[in-house]
């Protein structure tokens, strides 16, 4: 059974950056696509971004295009979500996922995840 543990969340000024982890254990890291969602409060889950099992193909929210990047390491078992230029609106819960098999760009639904961490807190003050 795969698990997931999210950190690196924490309380950051707006403008400033906080990088998030997933390490990944109980199944083969490397052949799994990976993704971040967030949920601020009152506000229900959505995606943020996802890269493909090999590191060659990665989708962003268009709200954080341009400031967070996606990567992983296929020997560490772990994803990275780095955050730049927060803003308050990126406040919220952040989730790591991952799943075995996406199709087209069914990647932007939770219902695709197969597995979720237990999230990690990202406050950003103004």
């Amino acid at each position: 059974q795969l698990q997931l543990e999210e950190s690196g969340g924490g309380l950051v000024q707006a403008g400033g950056s906080l990088r998030l982890s997933c390490a990944a254990a109980g199944r083969t890291f490397s052949t799994l696509n990976m993704g971040w969602f967030r949920q601020a409060p009152g506000k229900e889950r959505e995606f943020v971004a996802c890269m493909s099992w090999n590191g060659v193909t990665a989708y962003y929210a268009d709200s954080v295009k341009g400031r967070f990047t996606i990567s992983r390491d296929n020997v560490k078992n772990t994803v990275y979500l780095r955050m730049n230029s927060l803003e308050p609106e990126d406040t919220a819960v952040y989730y790591c996922a991952a799943v075995d098999k996406i199709s087209g760009s069914n990647y932007y639904y939770i219902r695709t995840w197969d597995y979720w961490g237990q999230g990690t807190q990202v406050t950003v003050s103004s």
